[in-house]
């Protein structure tokens, strides 16, 4: 029978001075790692975007700490205290309810005033829901876009993934259950109906949930009719129709009056999401092939 493990002892070491960016669990505590409850036990201050739902995450593991309020409403009031802390040689981590702070979450301010003023900016990093979605998906992840929330009325919704239609990543959004029919209505008008996607729902939760399909398919699900718990939308990207051989030489040829060849076909590669080996390999017969300067004036 396997012996259970010892429960975890925090590191006594001294915590350094610096703005600690803290990510905490967004949904299974034992998510948290060892290196947030050293930090979160030592820090002078915890910058929490909700005290309350901070106050139990500490309380879960027995710790204490003074806490401020940092969101988007008190931000301008606990920013110039912490930034003073800071200057006096204090430690301070900033948090949010759930995930890695500063994806989707207030914050990036004082992280950038910290460390326009020379402080030490430490990440600690940790669990992250569009993180944790794109690893069980299945969609590509060698190029992906996080557009946050898209905006709640569908006029305004559709304009915005207009703009993203032809991205050729898979777009990640954060969305709530009493939008998400609507949300992914309009996503199958605007990006395509056929678009593979998956909904991801209640991540590292009791209910945790991946629905897989086309965008049409998704939305026309009635278990995505207003669900409850937290949501990621994962949208793979667009199949666009495939290069020719003119279109290729074409825009080999454009590059290649720029640009040395192993440029020219990263460039081209980028742009029509082909092999840059192959690329290579037709730039270098299309520059053999182009007429030199004594055939210019045959």
């Amino acid at each position: 029978m396997a012996r259970a493990l010892p429960p975890p002892t925090l590191d006594d070491a001294p915590l350094a001075p610096g703005l600690y960016v803290v990510a905490t669990p967004i949904g299974n505590l034992r998510d948290i790692t060892l290196r947030a409850l050293d930090v979160l036990a030592q820090a002078d201050v915890v910058l929490a975007e909700d005290t309350r739902v901070t106050a139990k995450l500490l309380a879960a593991f027995g710790l204490s700490a003074k806490l401020e309020r940092h969101d988007e409403h008190a931000a301008e009031r606990s920013r110039p205290k912490a930034l003073a802390l800071l200057a006096e040689g204090g430690r301070v981590a900033l948090v949010s309810d759930a995930g890695t702070p500063l994806i989707s979450d207030p914050g990036f301010r004082l992280v950038r005033d910290a460390a326009a003023a020379g402080h030490t900016v430490v990440p600690v990093p940790g669990a992250s829901a569009l993180v944790a979605g794109l690893s069980a998906a299945g969609l590509p992840t060698d190029r992906f876009l996080f557009l946050g929330f898209a905006p709640p009325k569908s006029a305004a919704r559709r304009t915005f993934l207009a703009e993203v239609a032809g991205v050729r990543a898979t777009l990640a959004f954060f969305e709530g259950g009493s939008r998400l029919k609507d949300s992914l209505s309009d996503m199958a008008a605007v990006l395509g109906a056929d678009r593979e996607a998956v909904v991801c729902r209640e991540i590292t939760k009791l209910y945790e949930t991946f629905y897989r399909g086309t965008l049409a398919e998704l939305a026309a699900d009635p278990a995505l009719d207003a669900p409850r718990g937290e949501i990621v939308v994962l949208v793979a990207p667009g199949r666009e129709a495939e290069a020719t051989a003119a279109d290729v030489d074409t825009a080999l040829a454009d590059a290649l009056s720029r640009l040395k060849p192993s440029d020219a076909a990263a460039e081209v590669a980028r742009a029509l999401g082909l092999p840059k080996r192959d690329l290579y390999r037709r730039a270098m017969a299309l520059k053999a092939a182009a007429p030199g300067p004594e055939d210019a004036g045959r």
